[in-house]
């Protein structure tokens, strides 16, 4: 029997995560029981739910630049805001932009 290997983007999930996906599946796909669960409204749910979709989108993109990706992570991962990260992603972009002008 062979050892099956995990996808690369579950070695990014926290505990948190894990629980989440866990209590998630267990109510069968429902943010309304989620939320009850969780003792908060509807639209927090699934801005958490939001989160981890972007997070494993993120692991899964393996085109993205190394700069690009981490910048994502960290807004994903509520380091820095989004604004923050669209600003240095679009700033990166044009400085690398005019390296080849």
């Amino acid at each position: 029997m062979t050892e099956r290997q995990l996808p690369e983007w579950l070695n990014d999930l926290d505990e948190e995560d894990f629980s989440f996906i866990k209590k998630f599946l267990l109510s069968s796909g429902s943010l309304k029981e989620m939320a009850t669960l969780y003792g908060v409204s509807y639209p927090t749910v699934r801005l958490r739910l939001d989160r981890l979709i972007q997070k494993i989108k993120i692991t899964e993109d393996r085109t993205e630049e190394p700069y690009i990706a981490l910048i994502k992570k960290m807004a994903v991962n509520e380091k820095i805001d989004f604004d923050t990260a669209k600003l240095l992603i679009s700033e990166y972009r044009k400085q690398k932009e005019n390296r080849y002008d």
